[in-house]
């Protein structure tokens, strides 16, 4: 199959993508589907930055562009790319195309990274592309082209929703086919690492559950190395690379995110708040929260309030 061939397989399967979203996403926002693991979103204006903690997945955009920073580094995509998110990392997401007449249309597809696992283990690996056999550590998100064989498969997973009936037994089967095709991509290399067993970004990846886990804990740093059996240097080197920040600052940002969570959802007092994340200082929490977040807690909280009341907080 030529190039030519390629582009008017994959425009084909975007179409039949946006209308597949179109019919299922009837109001802007964010849409939960019958696929527990598949959340869809329209939005028909640009939006504010929003922290949220990305689960490994696949991000796909049919229409419009979205863009997602973490620390320094900022990953836009659009239709002809997908984002993809190896580890559990604090992502600052926006959408910046969209407009009433051409709606963002995009979707998020989290998968347990168990599933690799078992792609990996069954797979013949002399399919993988030679960039996927590698013991270097991958970054824990990447941008990357999209191709037609991925494209299809997203397709047919989202054509599961208007067949309610077959998501139990056909959406778990077309999921790990989608890891599959990843795999076999020049983008292999994004995901295999974390399937290897002791490899440094699974070493590392074990490390990042454990500070999800103990976010509101102090930080044992020469603990957390010998835990994966690296030395400090290194381990700090393996973790910066996955998440773009430290082990403190990724701890930083899970703990704002979670304190931004209580204040908003269980009307929790920022006070409260900063303590029940792990804050001594409520003035501490107060200046990092606004350097993250743009704004002090509070005056954050209600704008988010007002926001959410007008439909305008969209989440992939």
């Amino acid at each position: 199959m030529n190039d030519a061939d390629d582009q008017q397989r994959l425009e084909y399967a975007l179409h039949e993508l946006r209308s597949i979203l179109i019919r299922h996403t009837p109001t802007t926002g964010t849409h939960a589907t019958n696929i527990p693991s598949l959340s869809i979103v329209r939005a028909e204006e640009t939006s504010e930055p929003l922290v949220s903690v990305y689960k490994p997945s696949i991000c796909v955009v049919a229409q419009g562009a979205k863009t997602a920073m973490i620390a320094e580094q900022s990953y836009r995509y659009d239709p002809y790319s997908f984002l993809i998110t190896s580890v559990d990392l604090p992502i600052v997401g926006r959408i910046s195309e969209a407009t009433p007449a051409i709606p963002y249309l995009g979707l998020k597809l989290s998968f347990d990274t168990d599933v690799i696992l078992g792609v990996v283990q069954l797979m013949d690996h002399s399919l993988l592309d030679k960039n996927a056999r590698t013991n270097e550590t991958a970054a824990g998100i990447t941008v990357n082209s999209m191709s037609p064989s991925i494209m299809d498969t997203v397709v047919r997973l989202l054509q599961l929703l208007d067949q309610p009936q077959d998501i139990p037994v056909l959406a778990p089967l077309m999921i790990r086919e989608l890891v599959y095709r990843i795999l076999q991509s020049e983008h292999g290399h994004v995901l295999y690492p974390f399937a290897v067993t002791d490899s440094y970004s699974s070493r590392i990846a074990r490390t990042i559950q454990f500070i999800k886990q103990h976010y509101n804990e102090p930080l044992e740093m020469e603990q957390l190395a010998r835990d994966v059996q690296l030395s400090s240097s290194a381990f700090h080197k393996h973790f910066k690379r996955i998440t773009a920040m430290s082990p403190l600052q990724y701890q930083k940002t899970i703990r704002l995110q979670e304190a931004q969570r209580l204040m908003l959802t269980e009307a929790i007092p920022a006070g409260d708040a900063a303590f029940m994340v792990g804050y001594e200082s409520p003035s501490q929490f107060s200046r990092e929260y606004a350097r993250l977040y743009g704004k002090p807690p509070m005056q954050n909280i209600q704008d988010m309030r007002s926001r959410l009341a007008d439909n305008r907080i969209v989440v992939e």
